[in-house]
């Protein structure tokens, strides 16, 4: 049986163009909790190859945002209102995983973590950081 915010997510997460075009897939969905997939595409590589910086974010920055919705009420959306990223490795792998978290839940603000991770050949590498604030916003 699926969370009562679950399929909210998801519609929400197939609205996205840009997670569409990044070829980016909703993976793991929980309370407070996020996680997203997104293959490296050769479209989306930096000029050495690996993982551009501008994919990082991007994944890392829609699970932070769709697991503070997971704790906000129907009828309301959340926006990104600053993200810090940190980045610890360049994104060498097939794919990236970006796992979002809610540190603290606010009326006003929501302070939220992304930790974004290369996988080759099912193997993880931590290769970024994020944390910052979601402000929620009424539709």
């Amino acid at each position: 049986m699926s969370a009562p915010f679950e399929t909210r997510i998801r519609d929400s997460f197939a609205r996205q163009s840009m997670m569409q075009t990044l070829g980016a897939t909703l993976t793991g969905i929980a309370e407070g909790r996020v996680e997203i997939t997104a293959p490296i595409l050769e479209g989306s590589r930096q000029q050495q190859g690996v993982a551009h910086a501008g994919l990082t974010f991007a994944i890392g920055d829609s699970a932070a945002g769709y697991s503070a919705l997971t704790l906000i009420p129907e009828g309301m959306e959340v926006m990104t209102t600053e993200m810090k990223i940190n980045l610890l490795a360049p994104g060498a792998g097939d794919t990236l995983v970006a796992r979002g978290r809610v540190i603290k839940p606010g009326r006003r603000l929501m302070v939220v973590q992304s930790d974004i991770f290369a996988v080759t050949d099912g193997a993880e590498r931590h290769i970024a950081m994020m944390v910052g604030t979601m402000i929620p916003v009424d539709l």
